[in-house]
């Protein structure tokens, strides 16, 4: 799965604001802040509480007093965009684009500089750190990512090395660093990595799967060698989303695209103790990284992703977001959910689906964002109205 896709200081907490409006509708202008009376005489803006050296997209997520909700789009850089496109003409191969600095950084920055979301996320994927791990993939055009040699025994899993970053793969860090410089806290640069289960499911599978028939095989007749690897995992990308934060990173996706393929009882086994593993351990290091969770298809499953102990989770489209909000409770913020296919109706219908999107997702702790990546073939003209809608609304 391709994507889109620092060292913390201590900043003080606030409690969530209320979640009621002003008024049930939204501006798609600047509105009138509300004014108090100055003791020279007329008016001054009432001061706000966010902090302005922080980007607009922590504070929300901190549950801060912001103005509206900061906005980025899953697989923001892609295939959709035509300046993507020239530099695939140029480097067809994925993993030359996404593991060469100066190409990274390009693509990262290419709908910032059209675009101007509120979160910058690194170009890469969540298979990235596989070959730091001595399992060989690829991925290729048309099919996806291929592992030639997949996992099925414990002898295999014994051979996987854990994950060490600076020697794997500085050129992440190299990029989040200069991303960092680049975009200067007008926006948050967002690292990500993928979750234990859903890469554990791409190196047994061999690639892409349907039924995950192999994963399920693996996980109901030898469990043991399953939890080994999944372990490898886990202690590989608390590292790695430790060294994407010191490079730069100001907040950090998980990817467990894959873990809704286990029924509930499943997921407790195999994915959520390796989840809230990997939180606690990021947490003793870096204790205000903000960390967001996404699984496609969660609807089963909100209430264990909250006791995850992320700080957000990332809805799809097939859960009405003011009910996932509720479900998640008071303490996670949310970020979602409008379905991707909503991009290719029509201005006004894209205009009305964002305001019904924030309505239901109430004030603070929300990051608006579609429910899933970016369909190739969207039009990008579309896609920069929905910027320009989003950064235009008020609460």
């Amino acid at each position: 799965m391709s994507c889109c896709f620092y060292s913390c200081t201590s900043v003080p907490s606030f409690s969530a604001p209320s979640a009621s409006f002003r008024s049930s509708r939204f501006a798609l202008s600047s509105s009138s802040r509300p004014r108090v009376h100055c003791a020279l005489g007329g008016t001054v803006a009432e001061p706000k509480v966010t902090a302005a050296t922080e980007p607009l997209l922590l504070n929300a997520i901190r549950g801060e007093d912001v103005e509206r909700p900061p906005v980025w789009l899953m697989r923001q850089a892609g295939r959709y965009m035509k300046s993507y496109q020239i530099i695939c003409e140029k480097y067809p191969s994925f993993r030359e684009r996404s593991e060469n600095v100066d190409l990274v950084v390009e693509i990262s920055l290419q709908p910032w500089k059209v675009f101007k979301p509120d979160g910058v996320i690194l170009f890469s994927d969540i298979l990235t750190p596989l070959s730091g791990m001595n399992i060989p993939f690829d991925i290729v055009k048309g099919k996806g990512p291929v592992i030639p040699n997949p996992l099925c025994t414990a002898v295999d899993v014994e051979q996987v090395r854990e994950f060490v970053p600076e020697d794997s793969v500085p050129y992440v860090g190299e990029a989040l660093t200069i991303l960092r410089k680049e975009v200067d806290n007008k926006a948050a640069v967002l690292g990500f990595v993928g979750a234990p289960f859903t890469l554990a499911s791409y190196v047994v599978e061999g690639g892409s799967s349907k039924h995950f028939s192999k994963i399920k095989r693996l996980a109901f007749s030898q469990p043991k060698v399953l939890h080994a690897l999944l372990q490898k995992f886990t202690t590989s990308m608390a590292k790695y989303i430790q060294y994407q934060a010191d490079s730069g990173a100001q907040a950090v996706q998980i990817f467990d695209s894959w873990a809704t393929e286990l029924s509930p009882v499943d997921f407790e086994e195999f994915s959520l103790p390796y989840l809230k593993q990997i939180v606690d351990s990021v947490k003793q290091t870096h204790p205000d990284l903000p960390l967001i969770l996404y699984a496609s298809g969660s609807g089963g499953l909100l209430e264990r992703l909250a006791l995850t102990g992320v700080d957000v989770v990332s809805l799809d489209w097939t859960v009405d977001i003011a009910e996932g909000k509720r479900r998640l409770g008071q303490n996670v913020a949310v970020q979602g959910n409008v379905d991707p296919g909503v991009l290719f109706g029509s201005k006004e219908f894209i205009t009305n689906r964002i305001n019904d999107t924030v309505r239901k997702a109430g004030r603070g702790k929300h990051i608006l964002n579609l429910g899933h990546g970016i369909v190739v073939g969207t039009p990008e003209e579309n896609v920069a109205h929905f910027f320009e809608v989003a950064k235009g609304l008020r609460y």
